[in-house]
């Protein structure tokens, strides 16, 4: 089971919307599930640095990454900069129920988001970018990366409830809300629960809250 508060990951302000040079290009890399295992502890060194959490909780966070590398549906992205070094990645698999995160979202769903969003659905449980490399569309390039290539009807997060600019590119990238001001077991801040209709493209006008995966209104 995944770690309930601050160490459990919700994903957080570490994106941009925004494009843009400085460091080059970041090359966006499929990662297999053995990939990203034998990368975790570098992986999670960036999760802790992004969520400016203790050094320790990435450690710690390796341990349940690799745990989720052999999930059903598991799909990762790596960014890596001109230099070959690890900037940013991305991962997630199919939801289920008896999994923490489902079953928690499935309780915080309003009465206006169809149940239907957790059918045939991936948590994107994991993406990251270094601080220094933030600001140049690498978050953007995971997603999008990601959700071109996974088989699922939908893409479901969960992210701090506040005016962040990785809130602001979800739901550029068509996110729509189904949960807002949630608050998970052992994490005092309030959480948004948000949720894509694959493929993204027909996405772009799913903007109400708590629309059914075909779009129509629950």
């Amino acid at each position: 089971m995944r770690a309930a508060g601050p160490m459990r990951n919700h994903l957080c302000m570490d994106l941009d919307p925004g494009g843009g040079a400085g460091h080059g290009t970041a090359a966006i890399v499929e990662w297999s599930g053995p990939m990203l295992a034998a990368a975790a502890d570098e992986a999670m060194r960036i999760y802790a640095i992004a969520m400016n959490y203790p050094e320790y909780t990435g450690a710690q966070r390796a341990v349940t990454a690799r745990r989720h590398t052999t999930n059903d549906g598991f799909a990762a992205r790596a960014a890596f900069g001109p230099d070959g070094t690890l900037v940013g990645f991305g991962y997630g698999y199919t939801t289920k129920p008896g999994q923490w995160w489902h079953d928690l979202v499935r309780r915080a769903l309003t009465k206006q988001a169809d149940p239907r969003w957790l059918h045939d659905a991936f948590e994107l449980s994991e993406i990251h970018v270094l601080p220094d490399w933030q600001g140049h569309g690498i978050g953007r390039r995971l997603i999008v990366s990601l959700a071109a290539a996974i088989p699922h009807s939908t893409i479901l997060l969960s992210t701090p409830d506040a005016d962040t600019r990785a809130f602001r590119l979800y739901h550029h990238l068509g996110f729509v809300d189904l949960a807002r001001n949630y608050l998970f077991p052992g994490d005092t801040r309030p959480f948004a629960v948000l949720g894509l209709r694959l493929p993204m493209a027909a996405a772009e006008g799913n903007r109400a809250v708590g629309q059914t995966p075909s779009g129509k209104d629950s």
